[in-house]
């Protein structure tokens, strides 16, 4: 319930004033039974604007971080994040990789639609990255359909490392199905499993115009974050440089 207050009374007004939304390939959503929907990944608005145009509930696996903050805020993140559809994954433990297609399974399962970002986070820069095989593990591990969802313009509505929102024109565009049953028993196979995820990058750079890079974006974040900063030389102590000390 909560879910369709989110969409039509809260958060729905407020998105369409704001990116004013465009959806193109609405028709390649199933009216029924359950679809793995994999998207790239801007901003964290992403998240709203699938639901915001999908004509049927969209089920997201997202950090539990999101669902175990302490407190009054950590509450509120639950309720919100909980009530809009997204079911918490610990990315932490020895076993995340298994939880999280089990998890899937029993969602798509349940015929539901399950709403992945490939990439595995935001893009740091708004260039296409290097997906990343769980996605091809649940497609084939299940049978079900792969369908491409390119988001256009939610980083600018939303930039990346920021809360704020500025008016702006998103566009959301759904690809056609995508059947990866020629590779039927080949679930566990590393090779197909890349071959599978390669395919859905590929749609998803056509669909979105992205500029691709063949590395994860996790990396590049974490190689950014692993880089010594510059020292300031206004907080240096006065020395005389060693060249001139004679």
């Amino acid at each position: 319930m909560f879910y369709w207050l989110l969409k039509y009374i809260f958060m729905g007004p407020i998105l369409q004033l704001m990116g004013r939304p465009k959806v193109e390939g609405l028709e390649n959503i199933p009216s029924s039974g359950p679809a793995i929907l994999a998207g790239n990944h801007l901003a964290v608005v992403d998240s709203f604007f699938l639901p915001l145009v999908s004509p049927r509930r969209v089920t997201f696996l997202a950090k539990s971080e999101y669902f175990t903050e302490s407190g009054f805020k950590g509450w509120l993140k639950k309720v919100f994040f909980g009530g809009s559809g997204q079911v918490p994954i610990d990315r932490t433990s020895a076993d995340a990789a298994e939880n999280a297609l089990g998890t899937a399974k029993r969602l798509l399962g349940e015929g539901k639609l399950l709403g992945i970002y490939p990439e595995g986070t935001r893009s740091p820069d708004g260039r296409l990255y290097k997906g990343k095989t769980g996605l091809a593990r649940m497609a084939l591990a299940t049978g079900v359909p792969v369908i491409p969802i390119a988001m256009v313009g939610t980083n600018v509505m939303n930039p990346p490392g920021t809360a704020r929102w500025h008016f702006s024109k998103v566009t959301v565009k759904i690809g056609k199905p995508l059947d990866f049953a020629r590779f039927d028993g080949m679930a566990g196979n590393r090779f197909i499993e890349r071959a599978v995820i390669d395919e859905v990058m590929y749609e998803l750079m056509q669909l979105s115009g992205q500029e691709y890079v063949d590395i994860y974006a996790a990396s590049l974040k974490k190689d950014a974050a692993d880089k010594p900063k510059p020292a300031d030389p206004a907080q240096q102590p006065d020395r005389m440089p060693e060249s001139a000390a004679g």
